[in-house]
């Protein structure tokens, strides 16, 4: 059950949530990860720095430090991160998340288990600033064609909870950096494209963490308008979605400017 977790860390990012979740990758991680790559995306904070070298200090070689000059994007950092994943499993996760401890166990086992899975997620549950529950449980579609099908609304599985073979790579190729802060998206979109299969697990893997800048992120003008574009040029027409999905797409570029108020309440319900 080798695997690797992959991981990016940028200068704007709390010191705090950081340790939370490494301690969650390692310390409270019944299955612990082989490998543990970090790039750090440009100059971090003195406070960073002070997390990533204590859990240097405790893990020694399982925790490898990759240092970019710039400021690149998280598209940018994960495919130099991927460069030194050595294992036949990658996991992703997000620095202001919390796996829980058993979540690396279950994907890997399912994976081992489905063969002809080349990735998995799993259900999240949402917590604040402060750790507190917002939503008890997000969900996703189990199967492949459940999951194709929700590709014409959403993602099919949360970014920060897949599970990847590392052959899942050689097929896709890496992380498109051509449209902002969707890095996601247009994996989901070349991987149904090179016959991926996909899957998510019912069970709860992650603390995902949904403060103000999850909305700020979403209100983004050059991500909404370049992702609307591509979903409608491309996505849509070329996995075969129809008019509906274009309407969706629309419906999502809209509520993006809308007041976080708003935003709020509609993805309480929506997610």
């Amino acid at each position: 059950m080798n695997f690797s977790v992959l991981l990016s860390v940028y200068a704007l990012e709390s010191a705090l949530y950081l340790e939370q979740a490494l301690n969650s990758i390692w310390h409270e991680q019944s299955l612990k990860p082989n490998e543990i790559i970090l790039v750090k995306d440009g100059p971090v904070t003195n406070e960073l720095n002070k997390v990533i070298n204590k859990y240097q200090s405790e893990l020694g070689d399982v925790l490898k430090i990759i240092s970019l000059d710039e400021n690149k994007g998280l598209a940018y950092a994960l495919n130099v991160g991927l460069k030194y994943c050595s294992c036949p499993y990658i996991a992703r996760m997000d620095t202001d998340d919390i796996s829980t401890k058993d979540r690396f166990l279950k994907q890997i086992t399912f994976l081992i288990n489905n063969p002809d899975i080349d990735v998995v997620g799993c259900a999240i549950s949402e917590i604040d600033e402060n750790n507190v529950v917002i939503k008890d449980c997000v969900q996703y579609p189990l199967t492949h064609q459940d999951l194709y099908q929700f590709f014409s609304k959403r993602d099919p599985l949360a970014h920060p909870t897949a599970v990847f073979r590392h052959t899942f790579f050689e097929k896709v190729g890496k992380y498109r950096e051509d449209v902002p802060l969707a890095e996601d998206t247009l994996l989901w979109y070349e991987a149904f494209k090179s016959n991926c299969k996909f899957a998510n697990i019912p069970d709860i893997g992650l603390l995902f963490r949904r403060t103000d800048a999850f909305y700020k992120r979403r209100s983004n003008w050059n991500k909404s308008r370049s992702l609307l574009k591509f979903r409608l040029l491309y996505i849509n027409r070329d996995l075969d979605y129809g008019i509906i999905a274009d309407l969706y797409a629309l419906a999502y570029f809209c509520l993006s400017f809308m007041p976080s108020i708003v935003k709020k309440f509609l993805y309480r319900f929506l997610r």
